[in-house]
């Protein structure tokens, strides 16, 4: 049995193994909802998934005509979501506790991966989901790039963003915080200085959740699909942006690996980036 929570915790669930699969996805809606490359389920029956406390708290959004996502209310993070027409529940791995008993298999919806997102692994790809699955494919939004202009979005698409020039860098963060806000293997920020940063629709639906003993680290999420958005910080005269939850190219790649030491026991990092137990030196 694994046991699942959210990043305040308020929300807990247990899912019984063993797990039948454990997939990479790198659908648009998957990249949003979790604001990374990609997310990482695993899938179990249905007959061992139980919500164990917050239910209360739980938002349910339809992003799809076959597809609702779940999320806390209260801090952002993704849910698990049953699937009983399909007898199975999905849940974030990266919300789940210790080791799994089950390694990543594939990579599915590689077809519409981010562009600033590359797979370094060995693990078979799929462009959308895989053959014989029996699955409709959901088409992936597209916008424009304007010159000299990043936009962004959330998954329902009523907050919007945009930033002008270019990044001042970007780090996939594997600490425990970020692997449980955005129930993903590790989060990927692109960081701009605040006055390159403006939002253009719904900023008032941005709710923001603060770890109580953390100096900065703060989520920030769509209160109606759940999708992480960035999180300008006055403080530091920047705003933390979540890779996944761009339209356009960065035009920067990820320049290292942080907090490795703390990375989920089932992600093998791979790939020529450089790592570091912590922060990088200044």
């Amino acid at each position: 049995m694994a046991k699942g929570r959210c990043l305040c915790a308020a929300l807990t669930y247990e899912l019984d193994g063993p797990f039948s699969a454990m997939i990479h996805c790198h659908c648009s809606m998957c990249r949003k909802q979790h604001g990374a490359g990609f997310a990482t389920f695993v899938v179990a029956p249905i007959a061992g998934f139980r919500w164990t406390s917050g239910e209360d708290r739980l938002v349910r959004y339809r992003s799809s005509p076959s597809g609702v996502r779940t999320f806390c209310s209260v801090c952002g993070s993704a849910g698990a979501t049953p699937m009983p027409e399909h007898g199975i529940a999905a849940a974030p791995a990266a919300s789940l506790e210790g080791e799994l008993g089950i390694k990543p298999q594939s990579h599915i919806f590689t077809g519409s991966k981010a562009p600033w997102d590359a797979i370094t692994d060995a693990l078979p790809q799929h462009d959308a989901y895989p053959p014989g699955l029996g699955a409709e494919s959901v088409p992936c939004p597209v916008v424009t790039p304007r010159p000299g202009i990043t936009e962004g979005s959330c998954l329902c698409g009523e907050i919007g963003y945009e930033i002008t020039g270019a990044p001042v860098r970007m780090m996939n963060c594997h600490c425990s915080r970020c692997r449980l806000g955005r129930a993903a293997a590790h989060a990927t920020n692109v960081f701009y200085k605040l006055d390159q940063f403006r939002w253009v629709r719904g900023a008032s639906r941005v709710t923001e959740f603060k770890i109580s003993d953390a100096r900065f680290h703060t989520v920030a999420f769509c209160s109606r699909c759940g999708a992480k958005v960035p999180r300008p910080s006055p403080e530091r005269g920047i705003v933390a942006v979540p890779a996944g939850s761009l339209d356009t190219d960065p035009g920067m790649r990820a320049q290292a690996h942080i907090f490795v030491a703390d990375k989920a026991p089932w992600f093998d990092i791979t790939g020529s980036i450089p790592q570091f137990p912590a922060m990088p030196p200044a």
